[in-house]
Parts: C-alpha cells; sequence; structure tokens
C-alpha cells in the first residue's frame, strides 16, 4: 500500500513578484565590538557550562529544532521538576544565533553556531553571496548542519555544508574553548566534529566560505520513466556539469513513482522572463511535474521548499486552496510544521483517533540516506516495494575535497544520491509488538546491502557495535577520550539510538 505525506498524519521531515529582503546591518571585519561582545558571550556561556549539575545530563535550551529524534515515548521530553531543586532548562546559547561578520572581499562570513540558515542568507545575500550549501529549511542552525550534515542541490558541486568550514569554534566536552581548524594541533576534532550531534562539543562560532550568485535561477525539469534512466543522467551531469545544454549550479530530483522521476536542473541567471512565486497559492513541489522550466529569485530559490516542507504540509490541509487562502503566510514555515508534528506526538491524537477507526498502526518512516548512485535504482525499486511512500527527495553529492571525514566516511570522488523520505505507513498488524521499527529496519539493512549511509537525525536502530561499525567508532572514542574525557555530554550512540 502506498502511504504518501499526506495519508501520514501530521508527519515530517511555489506567479508574482517577490520583493528583495531589506540589506540587513551586517558587522564588517572591522567592528572590534562585535569581537568584544561575542567574547563576553563565550565566557558566560563557559562560566554556564562549569556550573550544570554534574548529575544532570547537557542540553541546550533552543527555540526549534530539525530532529526527530523524540526524547521519550509520547514524543516529549519529561518536565522539569520546579521548586529549589528544579533542574535547568538548557544552556542559553541564543547570544550565539547571529552573524557576526561577513567579509565581501574574502568571501568569508563569521557565524554564530546557533544562526540559521534564514538569518545568515539575509547577511550574505545583499553582498550576492551565499554559503556554498544552504540546507533546504530555514531554520536548520549552521552549527546543527556542521555537527549533523546537512545537504542541498549544490552538493553534487561543493559536498556538504562542513566541507566549506575553514575554521570552528567549539566549546568541548570538557569545557574547554578551543580553535579548530585542519591544519592546526586540533585537526582531528575538525574533521571528527561533523556527524557528532553535539556529543564533543558545541560550535560558537565557524568561519566558512561564501559564493557569489547572480539575481536568479533558470529552473529546468527533465522527466524520466525509469530509475536507471535517472541515475545515468546523474551520473552524465556529476561528469560534464551540465544536461543537454543547460549547466547544472545546482540539482536535485523528485520521485513521484517507479515510472515518474524528474531532475531539476538550476542555472544561475542575470535575467528572468518571468518569476515563480510559491509562498503564496502555488506550491512549488506540484510545478515540478508540470512545468518544463520557471525562473525564481535566488533567494526564493533557496527556500523553495520550506513553504510546504516540502510535500509534508498536506497531512494539515494547507494545500487545500481554501484552507490555504486562510491560513495566514507567516505561519507556513517548515518550523510551524514541525511544532504540530510535536504536538501530535505529545497527544498521541493520531494513534488514538486510528484506534478508534479501528484502522491499522502506523510507522513514522522519516530518514535521509546516501547510496552510491550506480546502485541509486536499486534502492528506489526496493523502497517502492517495500515502503511505499512517495514522493521521494533525489539530491546528488560528492565530496568536496580528496579527504573522507571519518564519523561520516563517504568516499572521495564517489558519486552518491541522496534519498529523503519523511511520512507514516501502516504497520502489519500480524507483527503485533515486533512491529517497533519494521519499516525502518528494512531500510537501515537495505542501506548497509547497497554500500549506502544514513543520516542520524531520526530514528535508528542498530546494534552498538555495528553502528560503530558504519560510523568509525574508533576514530570516535578517541576524540571522546581527548575532548569529553568524563563522560558529561552523551555519548553519539546514546543520542542517536537510544534516544537518551
Amino acid at each position: 500500500m502506498t502511504a504518501g505525506p499526506e495519508e501520514a498524519e501530521v508527519t515530517g521531515p511555489p506567479t508574482a513578484k517577490t520583493a528583495s529582503p531589506q540589506e540587513p546591518e551586517v558587522a564588517s571585519p572591522q567592528e572590534p565590538e562585535v569581537a568584544r561582545q561575542h567574547e563576553a558571550d563565550v565566557a558566560r556561556l563557559r562560566a554556564a557550562y562549569a556550573a550544570w549539575p554534574r548529575e544532570v545530563p547537557v542540553r541546550l535550551a533552543k527555540r526549534t529544532s530539525n530532529l526527530f529524534r523524540f526524547r521519550d515515548a509520547i514524543g516529549a521530553a519529561p518536565k522539569a521538576p520546579r521548586g529549589p531543586q528544579a533542574r535547568p532548562a538548557g544552556l542559553d546559547v541564543s547570544a550565539f544565533g547571529h552573524v557576526l561578520c561577513v567579509d565581501p572581499a574574502a568571501r568569508t562570513a563569521r557565524v554564530g553556531g546557533m544562526t540559521t540558515y534564514e538569518d545568515l542568507c539575509d547577511a550574505t545575500l545583499p553582498h550576492q553571496l551565499m554559503p556554498l550549501v544552504v540546507p533546504q529549511l530555514k531554520t536548520i542552525t549552521l552549527g546543527g548542519a556542521v555537527t549533523g550534515l546537512g545537504i542541498e542541490s549544490t552538493s553534487l558541486r561543493n559536498g556538504l555544508p562542513h566541507e566549506s568550514v575553514t575554521e570552528m569554534e567549539i566549546l568541548t566536552g570538557d569545557g574547554r574553548v578551543i580553535r579548530a581548524t585542519d591544519d592546526n594541533e586540533h585537526a582531528e576534532l575538525f574533521r571528527g566534529f561533523p556527524n557528532s550531534y553535539g556529543t564533543l562539543g558545541y560550535a560558537l562560532s565557524l568561519t566558512i566560505e561564501l559564493e557569489p550568485v547572480r539575481p536568479f535561477v533558470h529552473l529546468r525539469h527533465f522527466p524520466f520513466a525509469t530509475a536507471e534512466a535517472c541515475m545515468e543522467a546523474i551520473s552524465q551531469i556529476a561528469a560534464e556539469g551540465s544536461y543537454r545544454g543547460h549547466k547544472a549550479d545546482f540539482l536535485d530530483g523528485t520521485a513521484f513513482a517507479p515510472d515518474e522521476l524528474y531532475l531539476t536542473v538550476g542555472a544561475f541567471s542575470d535575467v528572468a522572463p518571468w518569476r515563480g512565486d510559491y509562498t503564496g497559492q502555488q506550491i512549488y513541489y506540484q510545478s515540478v511535474r508540470r512545468d518544463k522550466e520557471d525562473f525564481l529569485t535566488v533567494r526564493d530559490y533557496l527556500w523553495r521548499w520550506d513553504t510546504d516542507w516540502f510535500w509534508c504540509s498536506r497531512p494539515f490541509g494547507v494545500q487545500n486552496p481554501m484552507v490555504r487562502r486562510l491560513w495566514p503566510r507567516r505561519y507556513r514555515r517548515s518550523d510551524v510544521y514541525r511544532k504540530l508534528v510535536a504536538l501530535d506526538r505529545r497527544y498521541r491524537l493520531t494513534s488514538r483517533l486510528n484506534h478508534k477507526r479501528n484502522l491499522p498502526q502506523r510507522e513514522a518512516v522519516i530518514q535521509d540516506v546516501e547510496i552510491p548512485v550506480e546502485r541509486g535504482a536499486e534502492f528506489l525499486r526496493f523502497f517502492a516495494a517495500n515502503v511505499g511512500m512517495s514522493p521521494v527527495w533525489m539530491c546528488p553529492l560528492r565530496l568536496r575535497g580528496e579527504r573522507a571525514w571519518p564519523l561520516y566516511p563517504l568516499q572521495p570522488g564517489e558519486v552518491y544520491v541522496n534519498f529523503g523520505f519523511w511520512g507514516t505507513v501502516p504497520l502489519p498488524a500480524s507483527l503485533g509488538v515486533q512491529a517497533d521499527g519494521y519499516h525502518n529496519r528494512l531500510v537501515e539493512d537495505e542501506v548497509a546491502r547497497l554500500d549506502g549511509h544514513k543520516s542520524l537525525y531520526s530514528t535508528s536502530f542498530y546494534a552498538e557495535d555495528e553502528f560503530y561499525r558504519r560510523y568509525d567508532g574508533e576514530a570516535y572514542r578517541a576524540l571522546k577520550r581527548a575532548y569529553d574525557g568524563e563522560g558529561r555530554l552523551l555519548g553519539l550512540y546514546e543520542k542517536c539510538v537510544t534516544g537518551r
């Protein structure tokens, strides 16, 4: 049975002109007061961390989250007790949520680790610059994309977000604040920080490279009738940098069915005969199968998926034209939908409704996986037969550099395709209590069979020895001993699998 996100009752992982954002006040590299304030904020956070009760797990106080690992069975952390013995709510890292400076001449930016990509791009686009990779949701933070990995349609050209970081300022688990680069005494931490998910420390600031942009992006949507033909086209684009004469500055794709797939190839452009707008009544992913080409402003292109959380806004009814007109535009955002998902899980609204209707319980299958391009068609066939969710996002990628990153060991030079799928599917009633993680385990096993990798932002079911075999446990344990010897922060397995 096919179960798309419109049937996925609130789960997860856009033609008019749009105005350019007003240029924000961005600190120049020469403003010493910004540096002094940042140093004071670092000192305050370090003192707060030192004072944190040793018996209490360290958590960050964050306004938003893009993780889908909920802390307990009903999807929310237990409430902290009140009174003199109350536990602290979390380390306040709000001071690290802004851009420290943009250097247009050097094409770099120094950015607080909790800065969202929405704020980061609002600071860089007025300089006709953008980060080399901009993950597709506005509230993903730079620090989160580095410590938890990120991806987008420039990843075939530019790799992953951490590959454009030149320096990290990290509060380590043992309470130090260190500067890590690829060639200093903390180089091993610099290379082991990606995919560590805050278990080695927290990025307080990062210096990143930027690249120049043009005002618009010209999109062309190419259809394919088979997964094999689609994967072959990806390999061709990886080798040539274009497809049918259209330059591939950007590349991603959408699989609606085994015989209906599209690659969207985007090229920077100085002109736009028209401009698409998918922040209002029009819905971006629907245009992929309807239109042959499109033009968007750079900013609207970067956030084309956010308005409808890819296609996952369907369970909320927001894609119904009447509801859409009534739903305020400011609430058509991925972080709003994510909060609704958390409420649903906390109060088990959907689960209870399904039970009353005698409907089968459903399993959330919210994952991103990387598969070598030559085996991508195999994965899509497996997924259609065993999970049956659609659409599926496809995002080709290749490491930018020649060195691997130990905790997520993609092979340099290898072309992969990220497949993203976010929704629920009905569980086989015959499995009973054995149904826990049924489809997710199938996915994990198939990804391993195809020599792929699975992101860790959502649920995982690996045994501990298998987990550390796949994510370089030897390198991780060495870093843990060096930077969090007392184990004040959770271990990677405990955080990403057992859900502590």
